[in-house]
C-alpha cells in the first residue's frame, strides 16, 4: 500500500478505531510494511495505538514492536497482558529484546524477565552482561550453523527445518562440536553446488569476524569497508556466540554519526528524538558546554586588556579583529571537521599524526598566502597611506591560518590519544582556542612592525 499520504491513512485508522471496526483496522494494516505500521502507531494517541497494535497478527506484532520508539514500547509493556508480552518476547530477535530491556525501568524489567521463557531469559541476561557499545551488545544469537562434514543436501534440509528462527540464512557459519568457528558458506554456494558436495569444500576459511568486546563503531565500519551483510561474533576462545546483521550495523552508524554531530555542536549526546525530549533535559545537555565556552571566551577579554595601549595608539587595529578571528575559526573548523570524519571512517590513524600535521601546514600556507595577498591589495586600495598596517594584517592573516589549520588538524588526534572523543575538538572549542591565539599573534606582529 502507498502510505505517502500518512495523514489520510492516520485519519482513516482513527475512524475505524472509533467505530470499533477492528476487522477493518486489521485489513487496513495488513497491506502496510511493519516499519510503516510502527511509524503510523507512533502518530496515534497512546490508548488508540494499543488497540490498533492488538489487532495485528502474532507474527507481525513482534516486528512492529521492535521498530517502535522506546517510550512507546514501555507504554505497550505496561498495557498488554502477560500472555501477549510473552508472545512478543518469543518472536523478538534477542538483540531487539535486549535493547528494549535496557530502556525499561527496573520494575518493568522484572516483569519482562518473569514472563519470558527460560531460554529467552537466559539469553537476555547473558547479552546484558556485555559492555555497552561493544559488539556483544548488538549481536543476535539467532543464526544458521552447519558442520563441515555435512553435505549440501543435509545443509539445505537443515536450513528449511530451522531457518525460520534465524536472523538471516544467506550466510551460514561452519562450527565444530565445541562451537569453534571454522568457516562460512553462503546459500548461493549451496544452491549452485551438487547435493553430495561436502561443506568443507565450499566453506571460506578467511573469515572477517568480531569479538564480543570489540567497539561497535569499529565493527560497523568493517561492514562498510568489506560490504558485509552479516558478521560472526566470537569469544576469546574463537567460539561462535552470535552474529551482527547489516541492519544493526546501520543503526550503529546512525547513532554514532548523530552523537558526533551533537558533540561537535557542543552538546551532550541525547538518544531520544528531539520532539520527545523535555525542555529541561535539552537545556541540561547544552548548558555545560556553553558555560565552558563562555569561561574560555573570557581569555580573549584578558588578552585584549593587555593590549589596551595599542588600541589607544592606533584604534584602526580594532576593526580588523573580527576578520582575523573569524577567518582563523573557520580555517580551524575546516581542518578539525575533515580529520574527525576521516578518523571515524578509519582513513586516518594515530600513527598518521605527523603526516596530518605536515599536510595541514602545506595546505594552510597555500590558503594563507592567497587570503593575505587579496587582503593586502584591498587594504592598500582603502588605506594607501598605511602600508605598514596592510602588511601587519596580512602577516597576521598568514600566521593565523597556519596556526588554526595546524591546531584543527592535530587536536582531534590528541584527544583520541587521551581516550577522549575526537568530536569534542570541533568547531566551538577550536574556534575559542584559535580566537585567543590569533589575538596574541595579531598584536605581537603589530607591536613589532608598528611599535604600539
Amino acid at each position: 500500500m502507498d502510505i505517502s499520504n500518512n495523514e489520510e491513512l492516520k485519519n482513516q485508522l482513527l475512524e475505524f478505531l472509533s467505530q470499533r471496526n477492528f476487522a477493518a483496522v486489521r485489513k487496513l494494516l495488513d497491506d502496510i510494511n511493519e516499519v510503516d505500521i510502527a511509524e503510523l502507531l507512533e502518530k496515534l494517541p497512546a490508548e488508540k495505538s494499543i488497540v490498533a497494535f492488538r489487532t495485528l497478527p502474532k507474527e507481525v506484532a513482534a516486528e512492529v514492536f521492535s521498530n517502535l520508539e522506546s517510550d512507546t514500547q514501555q507504554y505497550l509493556v505496561e498495557s498488554i497482558t502477560d500472555q501477549e508480552l510473552h508472545e512478543i518476547l518469543e518472536d523478538l530477535s534477542v538483540d531487539d529484546a535486549v535493547d528494549m530491556v535496557e530502556e525499561l525501568p527496573a520494575n518493568m524489567v522484572k516483569r519482562v524477565l518473569k514472563v519470558a521463557s527460560k531460554d529467552t531469559r537466559t539469553l537476555i541476561n547473558k547479552f546484558l552482561q556485555y559492555p555497552e557499545n561493544s559488539a556483544g551488545s548488538i549481536m543476535t544469537a539467532e543464526f544458521m550453523d552447519l558442520r563441515r562434514n555435512m553435505t549440501v543436501k543435509d545443509s539445505i534440509r537443515k536450513i528449511r527445518r530451522t531457518g525460520e528462527d534465524s536472523e538471516t540464512i544467506y550466510t551460514c557459519y561452519v562450527i565444530d562440536d565445541q562451537r569453534i568457528l571454522q568457516g562460512i558458506v553462503t546459500v548461493k554456494d549451496l544452491l549452485l553446488s551438487n547435493d553430495d558436495c561436502p561443506i568443507e569444500e565450499l566453506m571460506d576459511e578467511d573469515i572477517i569476524k568480531a569479538t564480543t568486546t570489540d567497539d561497535r563503531e569499529d565493527v560497523a565500519n568493517n561492514f562498510s569497508k568489506y560490504d558485509l551483510l552479516s558478521m560472526p561474533v566470537v569469544d576469546k576462545e574463537n567460539r561462535l556466540v552470535g552474529i551482527i546483521t547489516v541492519d544493526d550495523a546501520m543503526d550503529v552508524m546512525e547513532q554514532e554519526a548523530t552523537e558526533d554531530m551533537q558533540v561537535m555542536g557542543a552538546m551532550a549526546p541525547e538518544e531520544t528524538p528531539y520532539l520527545k525530549t523535555g525542555v529541561f533535559r535539552l537545556a541540561k545537555n547544552r548548558i555545560v558546554w556553553l558555560l565552558i565556552l563562555m569561561v574560555s571566551g573570557m581569555i580573549n577579554g584578558s588578552i585584549l586588556n593587555n593590549y589596551e595601549a595599542a588600541f589607544s595608539a592606533m584604534p584602526i587595529l580594532v576593526s580588523f579583529i573580527p576578520m582575523l578571528t573569524d577567518t582563523g575559526g573557520n580555517a580551524g573548523s575546516q581542518s578539525s571537521t575533515i580529520i574527525i570524519r576521516s578518523m571515524a571512517l578509519g582513513e586516518v590513524q594515530m600513527h598518521d599524526f605527523w603526516k596530518v600535521l605536515w599536510k595541514e601546514i602545506r595546505v594552510s600556507i597555500m590558503v594563507g598566502v592567497i587570503l593575505s595577498a587579496i587582503n593586502f591589495i584591498r587594504l592598500i586600495i582603502l588605506y594607501p597611506d598605511q602600508p605598514l598596517i596592510a602588511l601587519t594584517i596580512s602577516l597576521a592573516m598568514i600566521c593565523t591560518v597556519i596556526m588554526a589549520k595546524s591546531i584543527g588538524g592535530v587536536l582531534p588526534m590528541i584527544a583520541k590519544a587521551l581516550h577522549l572523543d575526537p568530536a569534542l575538538m570541533a568547531a566551538p572549542l577550536i574556534t575559542t582556542i584559535v580566537d585567543a591565539v590569533s589575538l596574541i599573534i595579531y598584536f605581537s606582529i603589530a607591536a613589532q612592525l608598528l611599535h604600539v
